[in-house]
């Protein structure tokens, strides 16, 4: 049978323009590729790299007081909620431009419309054309889940609030999640009052409880009001404003309500099932390690598939494929000891399992140290940094590494490389530190806090 293209990949985002890119730049495949939305998907269009900005933008506050303690004489007159979204506009256009640029480049045709699966080999365009593909790539991602309850329609979602027009003067975060967590963080730094509902009796489930507790003690010492065992029942418009009702009865006014509960795979009218594809509980597609499903033409990467839900997860399983499919090398990415950043205020860094994990498995030491940092110590400020190692007791390897502290996102990247590699606790103790820094620390804990 002959097809119009060898690969069809219904997604623009960071695992569907790797897989084309490579299937088509570096195995000489055909190739075409639908985004109905902007191409960039997600992390680019409204995800990582517009939170990681408004991160930024939310920390120069704090900055700037601080530098009047080391002796700058500064005028900060408040935040341009404006100024600054006109800068993310272009920079993501800028993005945009560069992704729509590298698939041109590698010879992959686009396709600027919805796609839906047909039958195995054919996809359907939105104006209605039918094109056939000897294999299908399903990397659509994943999209913001809120509960169906009275007045759940006032909500917004990740999605909406990078295009809000003006920065709301109280704010409502529901959910306890790292969006969650960071957002209400963001919007703090930016001069919102900010308010977090989690119905969980802490932030950020399925972390380290340790660190989970020391996070939200900072940001709680930062400003950010977070109320515990505590979710919305009704949610309704009171003249500018929204009300809403929480379960302890009680009933408060904000400019927006924001929801960060979770997110489901992007597969609703998709056609998977009727092509053969059966969904998962969460609507998530079922596949194997080399992202097969269980229709051999049909193929899933990235946030879809319920795997792990981190943009460069889904890139290595985009690449992974297209050199297995096309360049005959039958390879899979690893979901093993990935390390992670949490971007809340602390910053959170983590990487292999947390001291709950570690202690199901047999006997561990705990490692661990709380501090307040030289540069804002200077400052006056009464933040810490808290690091911790997890050991198992036998075989001495670091089962975990855990940081908190301003940067944790780029000290874990290369703490991360050691845990990968089964570097034991006398292999850290055996570096030398680097004085004066925080990250030293890692390498100067010398007696266990705890075994079990």
């Amino acid at each position: 049978m002959t097809f119009d293209y060898d690969l069809f990949v219904i997604g623009g985002g960071s695992g569907g323009v790797r897989a084309a890119r490579v299937a088509a730049g570096d195995h000489g495949a055909k190739v075409a590729l639908a985004e109905e939305y902007r191409m960039g998907g997600t992390c680019v269009i409204r995800g990582c790299v517009p939170k990681k900005l408004m991160v930024f933008a939310s920390e120069y506050g704090e900055t700037a007081v601080d530098a009047r303690a080391y002796g700058w004489d500064l005028d900060v007159r408040g935040f341009d909620w404006g100024r600054f979204h006109a800068g993310l506009a272009k920079e993501l256009d800028r993005l945009e431009g560069a992704y729509r640029g590298t698939l041109r480049n590698a010879g992959v045709e686009t396709f600027d419309q919805r796609a839906v699966v047909i039958d195995p080999h054919t996809v359907a365009l939105a104006d209605g054309t039918r094109l056939t593909a000897k294999h299908i790539l399903i990397a659509v991602g994943g999209r913001p889940f809120v509960p169906t309850f009275e007045g759940s329609d006032l909500a917004i979602t990740s999605n909406e609030i990078f295009h809000l027009e003006t920065l709301p003067k109280r704010a409502l975060i529901v959910g306890g999640g790292y969006i969650a967590s960071e957002f209400a963080c963001i919007l703090n730094g930016l001069g919102v009052e900010t308010h977090q509902y989690y119905r969980g009796d802490q932030i950020l489930r399925g972390f380290d409880d340790e660190c989970r507790a020391h996070i939200a003690a900072q940001m709680q010492a930062d400003g950010v009001q977070i109320r515990t065992g505590t979710d919305i029942v009704r949610l309704c418009r009171e003249g500018d404003g929204i009300a809403a009702t929480a379960t302890d009865g009680t009933t408060e006014r904000f400019d927006i309500v924001m929801y960060a509960t979770g997110r489901v795979p992007n597969t609703d009218g998709l056609g998977l099932e009727a092509a053969g594809v059966a969904l998962g509980k969460k609507g998530e597609v079922p596949v194997d390690d080399y992202s097969q499903t269980a229709v051999p033409s049909v193929f899933a990467v990235g946030d879809v598939t319920d795997r792990i839900a981190l943009t460069p997860i889904a890139i290595r399983e985009g690449h992974a494929f297209a050199d297995t499919v096309f360049g005959g090398q039958k390879r899979t990415a690893d979901w093993d000891l990935v390390p992670s950043a949490v971007f809340t205020q602390p910053e959170f860094g983590t990487v292999g399992l947390s001291e709950e994990e570690a202690a199901a498995t047999g006997p561990i030491e705990v490692y661990a140290t709380a501090f307040r940092p030289m540069q804002t110590l200077f400052a006056g400020r009464q933040n810490r940094v808290f690091m911790k190692l997890v050991v198992a007791a036998e075989s001495r390897r670091v089962l975990g590494c855990h940081i908190v502290a301003p940067h944790a996102g780029e000290m874990i990247q290369l703490a991360g490389i050691a845990v990968k590699m089964g570097a034991t606790k006398e292999d850290f103790d055996r570096t030398v530190a680097v004085h004066p820094s925080m990250s030293e620390e890692l390498v100067t804990l010398r007696k266990p806090v705890r075994k079990t």
